[in-house]
């Protein structure tokens, strides 16, 4: 029999869930047919004011929120992150969600504003794709109106693309709205990856909510993906083996790392900026097998004449008095006509 207390806390703990399924479910509903949805890229970063070689990270589940919050984030270590990224100067970062720990919290962007003024002072393009923190809150519209406004140049988007130079191109995509065929999204996606240019050899596709993940039978299991996000896999499968570019989709929402491939796509899950850990039951099909944990991380990609190289960054110990990082997977993904996508040694 359940005490008291368990039965109350039981209540709380439900009545939390309620409302932030009731937000999503908000989120989901809000109309997409006007939004912004031009053809062609969104942004464009030429060639001359790129490094050589181009890089760009890919990481998310940050959740800036009052540095005195140490339990839904850490904040040291999403300070830590932060900082390096910007040595590593970059010439763009996807944040694929979970910027903020509260979408409704105008605070929360003040602190994202504050903690990465080394990114804005390194002159970083970044490209923030909304998560379901994003529209924490009981007005799914007014936090929308508070991401706009913390990222002023994604006016009345919830969506868009960049081509970083004439190689890369750059899709950030919101997975609290539709993806299932025929929505707003997935034709303007689709209608992207038809028309993309011939010179762009690699579309990374920057969402939260995974479309492929180790499937979790005992802990985190909804967090497994979604019909919505599904939906995604199922189109990039069948058109990815027509495309003349090669296709990597970076997701969050797992506090933690994975990467598997299906279908000639390459899908990472990178959620390992900041917020809470969560641990994983690693299925065989992840190509990342390490037992160490937590995975506070970035990805650094790096264009080569004929790959993109991979690089995931893990913070050695969370617990230490300074930071130190640690390569623990790397892998190429190989421009088409060239030797397919190689993987080196995951664990370390």
């Amino acid at each position: 029999m359940l005490s008291q207390r368990q039965k109350a806390f039981l209540l709380i703990v439900a009545a939390l869930l309620g409302t932030y399924a009731l937000a999503q479910n908000h989120a989901m509903d809000l109309p997409t047919g006007n939004l912004l949805s031009e053809p062609g890229p969104t942004f464009r970063i030429p060639d001359n004011q790129l490094h050589s070689p181009a890089a760009f990270i890919a990481y998310g589940d940050m959740r800036f929120t009052d540095p005195n919050n140490k339990t839904a984030t850490d904040p040291r270590v999403r300070k830590w992150l932060v900082d390096k990224i910007a040595q590593e100067t970059p010439d763009a970062v996807l944040l694929n969600g979970d910027v903020p720990l509260a979408g409704d919290v105008v605070n929360d962007y003040q602190v994202y504003r504050t903690e990465t003024q080394t990114w804005r002072d390194a002159h970083l393009h970044v490209y923030p794709a909304l998560g379901n923190h994003e529209f924490h809150g009981p007005d799914p519209q007014r936090c929308l109106e508070n991401w706009w406004n913390a990222f002023p140049e994604m006016r009345n988007r919830r969506w868009y693309s960049a081509q970083i130079g004439s190689r890369l191109y750059s899709i950030a995509l919101d997975s609290d709205a539709s993806l299932l065929p025929e929505s707003d999204q997935a034709r303007w996606l689709t209608r992207q990856l038809q028309e993309l240019p011939l010179s762009v050899d690699f579309v990374v596709l920057s969402l939260h909510h995974p479309p492929v993940a180790d499937i979790q039978k005992h802990i985190e299991v909804d967090h497994n993906p979604r019909p919505n996000e599904i939906a995604l896999r199922d189109l990039l499968s069948k058109m990815a083996p027509q495309m003349h570019a090669r296709i990597l989709v970076s997701a969050g929402h797992i506090h933690n790392y994975e990467r598997h491939e299906i279908n000639e796509v390459i899908y990472l899950v990178s959620g390992g900026g900041g917020a809470k850990p969560y641990f994983v039951e690693r299925t065989p099909d992840d190509l990342y097998q390490s037992s160490l944990f937590p995975n506070y991380h970035y990805i650094k990609f790096v264009l080569q004449p004929d790959r993109l190289r991979a690089t995931m960054y893990r913070i050695a110990d969370p617990e230490a008095e300074s930071l130190q990082v640690q390569v623990k997977d790397e892998f190429d993904v190989s421009v088409k006509g060239h030797t397919s996508a190689s993987t080196l040694p995951a664990s370390r």
